[in-house]
């Protein structure tokens, strides 16, 4: 759903990207210092429980993944070499959000509304790990030739909804609003994951084109 906002956003950060490529910055490294700003600001700050702080300092950085597209369009830099790693530290970048409130749930400073500590590290344990599945059911079926692309919680309507939550948590310090996003976000990557299976049965079963065996 909100990938519909990408030219947007990459129209507003056009002007950075213009100005790094004129200092000499390639969209490769603006790729791995938004990555290390992200999981920075979420493994620092999650863990103590500072959501908000954390959440202000990720989205400065979070933003590098559209701008570094935007460079690499620009300057003529694409490459399948800038495509793979920019998709594989978006994936760390997700691990480590969830990975910050699976620290902070693990603390004995965690504060809950709507269940035990124990019920929240479950629950983050479980995004991180749908999340990683739904971006693996994608390149395995685009490997084996079929799209797996959509269903209820894409990328971006995830880290939306997991960012905006955690800040307003931290700054009303209410914690059932993250714990409320927590029990959302697993339920439907979880069904984001069956969808995309779906969606590849149905290809790999309605045509004569033969693909790869299970390995």
């Amino acid at each position: 759903m909100l990938e519909r906002f990408r030219q947007f956003w990459g129209n507003v950060w056009a002007p950075v990207g213009d100005l790094f490529l004129r200092v000499g910055i390639t969209p490769d490294q603006v790729t791995i210092v938004g990555t290390v700003g992200v999981s920075a600001g979420a493994l620092v700050f999650f863990p103590r429980g500072q959501f908000l702080i954390g959440v202000l300092v990720i989205t400065v950085f979070v933003f590098s993944d559209i701008i570094d597209g935007y460079m690499a369009r620009k300057s003529g830099q694409s490459s399948s070499w800038g495509a793979f790693l920019d998709s594989t530290l978006d994936r760390v970048a997700d691990a480590a959000i969830f990975a910050g409130l699976v620290m902070y749930y693990a603390s004995s400073d965690a504060k809950t509304d709507l269940g035990g500590p124990t019920l929240y590290l479950s629950l983050s344990l479980a995004c991180l790990i749908f999340g990683a599945l739904t971006s693996y059911t994608r390149a395995r079926a685009e490997s084996l030739g079929m799209t797996a692309k959509g269903g209820i919680a894409e990328r971006a309507d995830r880290l939306v909804a997991i960012l905006v939550m955690t800040g307003f948590s931290g700054l009303l310090d209410l914690p059932f609003l993250l714990e409320i996003t927590l029990w959302a976000l697993a339920i439907a990557s979880a069904i984001t994951v069956v969808q995309r299976m779906l969606i590849v049965r149905k290809q790999a079963f309605s045509g004569p084109a033969q693909h790869d065996a299970p390995s």
